[in-house]
């Protein structure tokens, strides 16, 4: 504990690569392009680029799960945009999203390209295009946004907050581990008991909320996140277990997990995904090791 008791904040502070320890090459406290880069296109009206982050899968399961509701105008290009080697500070990737975060989305299917740039911006902006997981009678539709806007707000204390201290802090500290674990298993609670008197978020069908919220919290249930399922005693949650594994099963789903992969096995990991073919003939474990 003696290493965070020390520190007294200076009066004013300065960044250097030092502060952000592993993720030096990932974040900064300026925006902008650091370099020139121009981002590939590919055949398709929607260009995805993006990470298999939580945030990344929430839109490749919507992609796919569009193109098995039979939604053909969601052929999509993902391209991998790797975090650690700055590729999101390229000048092609700003253009696309100014803040620099995975992942962003180009829709080129009109007139003119939309940028779309936030993971709850990117499904609102595909579930209207498409008429798909986003209720349209009133409360219904209420009840599905506050339950995404819930996920866009409350992420940032379980990735940032209690999976960058538990994690990945360069060593470990009790009050901050403490502070966003209470957080987490609260929110962990809201879902359980949300999803005790509901089969999904926003009611009986499958939404937009779900999508959001899946990989984060589900992915806590599951046990991919952090390796804290037994520190968070996540099988306790038992609806949320029983949602987390009704997800699962979508092929969809399970599809969209793995585009943009880069971590767990290579049979699971599709690095970019142009074609529907592409997870029967491109995973990692297909591929010819490069020379």
């Amino acid at each position: 504990m003696s290493e965070q008791s020390d520190y007294t904040p200076p009066k004013v502070w300065v960044w250097n690569k030092a502060n952000g320890g592993r993720f030096a090459n990932t974040n900064r406290p300026t925006a902008g392009a650091t370099h020139e880069k121009e981002l590939p296109v590919g055949r398709h009206p929607l260009q995805l680029y993006s990470l298999g982050t939580p945030n990344g899968v929430k839109v490749t399961v919507m992609l796919e799960e569009l193109l098995a509701a039979g939604h053909t105008g969601a052929e999509y290009d993902a391209w991998l945009i790797k975090i650690g080697d700055g590729d999101q500070f390229g000048s092609g990737f700003v253009g696309i999203n100014p803040n620099s975060k995975i992942p962003a989305l180009l829709d080129r299917s009109g007139p003119q390209p939309i940028r779309v740039f936030e993971s709850g911006a990117i499904l609102m902006h595909l579930a209207e295009k498409f008429g798909a997981f986003l209720p349209t009678e009133p409360a219904k539709r209420a009840e599905c946004l506050s339950w995404l806007f819930w996920q866009m707000g409350s992420a940032p204390y379980l990735g940032g907050g209690f999976g960058h201290f538990y994690a990945y802090a360069p060593f470990k500290m009790e009050y901050p581990i403490d502070r966003f674990a209470m957080e987490t298993k609260r929110q962990l609670d809201v879902l359980d008991r949300r999803l005790g008197e509901s089969e999904y978020l926003a009611g009986p069908d499958y939404t937009i909320a779900d999508i959001a919220v899946w990989p984060w919290y589900g992915g806590l249930a599951k046990g991919w996140l952090y390796n804290a399922a037994e520190f968070l005693d996540v099988q306790s949650y038992r609806n949320v277990q029983r949602w987390a594994e009704a997800i699962h099963a979508r092929p969809a789903a399970k599809r969209g997990r793995m585009v943009n992969r880069v971590q767990g096995e290579p049979s699971s990991q599709l690095h970019e995904r142009h074609d529907a073919a592409d997870f029967e003939t491109k995973t990692q474990d297909k591929l010819a090791p490069s020379s």
